[in-house]
């Protein structure tokens, strides 16, 4: 018998070992430990794509900072809808990590960083803005604390990088939240999966699902390839997660589920200039964030950030947008082609003739020299000097294509469960707020795909999280709790912003 007609079997399967599979290895590992486990990743390490800090931002998104999260709407009003949703959420994922941290499932802490989420513009209408967000932000308990600063003296004593050479003399403001954090979701992952592994689970790397198929028992075959050997292998499990970036939508098409049906998606790279010079890492202890350019994607706002990656500081600058069929950063010219299918046809072609600011936006951005990129960094750091700062290429990001039955389709910025109706597949679309709202995608995966067990894991998701199922924007005391709770836990009580 060849070994490719051998099926192994295993009650669960992670495609991908990045956060999100990380994440619901680690809930599924506690909640049932009894249950086999493994991961299929097909590069050689974990979080080696999309959440390797070099590709993601880290910037633990939680809405305190994204302009694009807070939109003015044609009364003026600034809508905090979606901002307050998103910071929900990644108050989810916070408590989970402090249960974590408290019970041996993340071991170092390390991997997160207090650090103020800033806006940043220029301009009087701007400023003006910025003014009104805060003060629409300021009653929500999620957002209290938030400043508005338009004064240039207080601007050079918080960002004195930002400040030097800057001519105030055009209006410029911030608005400045203290309580953000850098998270280092590689870092994360690898305790995650490490801890998943300790426990019994198998990891293999440098494999590749080839195909799903769904058997009788309404279990899944997979046929695996060892990208180093090119052998094969099958693997039968009762449930799948596809947690595999960009290739997630063209596994759930293989897989062949009805709901995938209608999507698509759109493939953008990034760019980033970044440099380690000890006295301009000291010189902004901030992430701050631009106004999005005319026609660029949410995820496209221009940022300048301090990261911490392997424990040494940078000072990261961009996104400047690239392009490439690929929907992985090691993936393959065909991935956008072959993702092209009957079903979504028209979804594609509704997003070609009603995107065309975007195609502009990214044909500009295609062009952008090397003194335009650093023109653009001035705008926020006038005294950057081209010396100190190299160009790396960060993760491709797939943004969702959904079908849309008037204008055929739309580009979809958000992060989206996709689940098969029995339950036994689901897997994640789309690129942001993404990584930072990890838990509560996940826990939405346990309850769309576990719902006969769902309540009897409660009582155990609530240990993982306190708040599960309140609104504590709505609960101001109950947050105060959680919130002082996680600060102790994570070691996020540096004054500075910065873990010392």
């Amino acid at each position: 018998m060849s070994s490719l007609a051998r099926t192994a079997r295993t009650d669960v399967v992670l495609v991908g070992a990045g956060i999100m599979s990380a994440t619901l290895g680690a809930l599924l590992r506690r909640l049932q430990p009894d249950w086999s486990m493994t991961f299929v990743e097909r590069l050689d390490a974990v979080a080696a794509e999309s959440s390797s800090p070099w590709n993601n931002a880290g910037t633990g998104h939680s809405a305190l900072c994204e302009l694009n999260y807070t939109p003015q709407i044609p009364d003026g009003s600034i809508d905090i809808t979606k901002a307050v949703r998103i910071n929900e959420q990644f108050q989810v994922t916070r408590q989970f990590w402090a249960y974590a941290a408290e019970n041996g499932i993340l071991t170092d802490t390390g991997f997160l960083n207090p650090l103020p989420h800033v806006s940043f513009v220029r301009g009087a209408q701007r400023v003006e803005f910025l003014r009104r967000r805060q003060r629409a932000l300021a009653p929500n308990p999620l957002f209290a604390g938030t400043e508005f600063i338009d004064d240039p003296q207080e601007f050079a004593r918080r960002l004195p990088f930002m400040a030097a050479r800057r001519d105030f003399s055009e209006p410029t403001a911030l608005n400045w939240a203290p309580h953000g954090t850098d998270v280092d979701f590689g870092a994360l992952a690898r305790q995650l999966v490490g801890y998943c592994v300790q426990g019994g689970a198998t990891a293999l790397f440098g494999h590749e699902v080839r195909d799903l198929t769904r058997q009788s028992d309404g279990s899944w075959t997979l046929l695996i390839r060892n990208r180093r050997t090119g052998e094969k292998r099958r693997l039968n499990a009762k449930f799948v997660f596809v947690g595999a970036g960009g290739d997630a939508l063209p596994l759930l098409q293989k897989a062949g589920i009805h709901e995938v049906r209608g999507f698509a998606g759109f493939p953008i790279g990034g760019r980033f200039l970044r440099t380690d010079n000890p006295a301009l890492t000291a010189a902004h202890r901030a992430k701050v964030y631009g106004v999005p350019a005319p026609g660029a994607p949410p995820l496209g706002a221009l940022h300048l950030d301090l990261r911490f990656v392997n424990g040494k500081s940078w000072l990261v600058f961009g996104p400047y947008a690239g392009w490439s069929p690929k929907f992985l950063k090691h993936g393959r010219l065909s991935d956008l082609p072959r993702s092209v299918k009957p079903d979504n046809a028209l979804s594609m072609l509704g997003v070609g003739l009603t995107q065309l600011t975007l195609i502009n936006y990214l044909i500009h951005q295609l062009r952008l020299s090397e003194t335009d990129r650093i023109h653009a960094l001035r705008e926020f750091a006038p005294s950057a000097a081209d010396s100190d700062w190299e160009l790396t290429v960060a993760g491709q990001r797939v943004q969702m294509i959904r079908r849309d039955r008037r204008k055929g389709g739309v580009l979809d910025f958000s992060t989206t469960v996709l689940a098969a109706s029995d339950g036994s597949i689901a897997g994640l679309l789309g690129a942001s707020p993404g990584a930072s709202t990890a838990v509560s995608a996940m826990l939405e995966v346990l309850e769309r795909c576990f719902a006969g067990r769902y309540q009897s894991w409660l009582p155990t998701l609530k240990e993982m999280v306190p708040s599960l199922g309140v609104e504590l924007s709505r609960e101001p005391a109950l947050y105060d709790e959680v919130w002082s709770w996680g600060t102790e836990v994570l070691g996020l009580q540096s004054d500075s912003g910065v873990r010392s």
